[in-house]
Parts: structure tokens; sequence; C-alpha cells
């Protein structure tokens, strides 16, 4: 299926690897330009430079931390005009409330959740002022179905969830659309992280994370949520606005 998405300019945060790195692949094949920014320069310009020869497409990398006002900054300064903005640079730590200490907590949502709204805020107003664009924002199924053992990320995912839909739901009047993905376990570093600091509470052995995947529910891919970011950034998806799509294999389900 041709999405249409060819000459169109993205902004693909946290792109070095996992679900921002196949976003990337995905939209550039379907013609996209591309700016990626992550906090790593050199596996930046490795996969930028992949893009360009497997897909012939413009690709600006920026190494930045857009947990920071200057991070921000540079990036709003570098990538003037864009027509999709995919928000997913960020991990918020696992943990009760009373194990995330206010130092890592703070430092988790200046980038996952200050750092979308920050994003959000500058693209938004640039997408109303010429009448289109799409804001893709990558939250987390832990906003929807809340763990007290995953407090931070509860928090900060159902945040995002709610600012989604609400600026979602009025954005049509402008042009634009507003929606999000809540990815379940997906397979990648961070799951890894995750899902070893579960062991090593419940084991006191993080290498035993493996133990904690069910074999009838394997985790998901980073390729599918790619592939469901492309649809929604797309013209296929031109009524869909003000929602989250949940993709974790029916875990919020069971």
């Amino acid at each position: 299926m041709d999405l249409g998405l060819r000459g169109r300019i993205a902004i693909v945060t946290g792109a070095s690897k996992g679900i921002g790195r196949a976003c990337a692949e995905r939209l550039a094949a379907e013609g996209v330009n591309l700016y990626l920014v992550s906090r790593s320069a050199v596996d930046l310009d490795a996969l930028a430079a992949m893009l360009r020869q497997e897909h012939n497409v413009s690709v600006i990398t920026l190494a930045a931390d857009l947990g920071t006002q200057e991070g921000v900054r540079q990036l709003v300064a570098t990538a003037l005009d864009v027509d999709i903005l995919v928000n997913n640079a960020g991990a918020i730590p696992q943990g009760t409330i009373d194990v995330v200490d206010d130092a890592k907590w703070r430092h988790a949502w200046d980038l996952k959740v200050f750092g979308y709204i920050n994003l959000m805020r500058v693209y938004n107003a640039r997408m109303r002022d010429k009448g289109r664009g799409v804001i893709v924002n990558i939250i987390g199924a832990g906003g929807e179905r809340p763990s007290a053992a995953y407090a931070a990320g509860a928090g900060g995912n159902a945040a995002l969830m709610a600012l989604t839909r609400a600026m979602g739901g009025a954005s049509p009047a402008y042009g634009v659309r507003i929606v999000g993905i809540n990815p379940g376990a997906i397979a990648t570093d961070r799951m890894v992280t995750m899902l070893s600091v579960r062991a090593k509470e419940r084991w006191s052995d993080a290498a035993r994370w493996k133990e904690l995947l069910d074999p009838k529910f394997p985790p998901g891919t980073p390729a599918q949520i790619a592939d469901a970011i492309a649809f929604l950034a797309s013209d296929r998806s031109a009524y869909t606005t003000g929602t989250i799509l949940t993709i974790d294999g029916g875990h919020c389900s069971r």
C-alpha cells in the first residue's frame, strides 16, 4: 500500500535504536525526508548514512538532549518546517514511589513528559499556521494499565495520553491531527532493562529476566509499531485524531 508520504518531512526523536530507529527506517522507505534526534551522534550518523543510500532521502541528524531547554531550542531552530512529528524519546524507570527518588523522577519526566510537551507546543503551532500536519506520540501501555510498581511511568504516560486526546480533539479545526500509540512489551533494549529490574526485585537476579516472558504471548517488534506510525501519519488515516492506539498483543485486555 502506497501511503502517499513521499516528499514529506518528519522529525523522529529517540531515533538511534528500538522503536525510533524502526520508525525512521519505515518512513524513509515511504520516501519521507527526516530529522533524526537522539543523544547518540555515532548511532545517528550510521543510521543516516544507511537510509540515504538505501532510500535516497534527505536525513539530517541532531545529537541533543530533549530533556533540556537547550536541546529543544537546538531542534526547533534546525527543523523549521515539518509535516510529521514523532515524539519517541525517553524512558521512565521502573519502581514504586518509594524507590524512584525525586531526582530520577524529574529527570525522566523532563525528557518523556515535558520533552513531548515542549515539542508539541512548538510544532502544533507551526502546523496550525500552515493548516496541516500530524503529531504521533509514542507513549506506553503503563498509562493505560497503571501499576504501583511503575509509578513514575504510570503517571507520566497517563498525562501524555490525556494531553494527546485533549489536543487531538481540537486540532482538526485547524487541519492538524494528534494521535498516540501505547506499545506494550516490544523486543528492545528498553524491554530487557525493565524486565531485569523486575527480575532483580523478585529473585535478586537480574539475569533471570527471560523467565518473566510468557511464551504464549511473546513480545512485539519495533517494526510493528513503526508500521502503525507510518499509517497514522498518512492521509490513509485522515479521520483519526485525539485517540490512542494500543499495540500490546492484548496485554491490557487480559
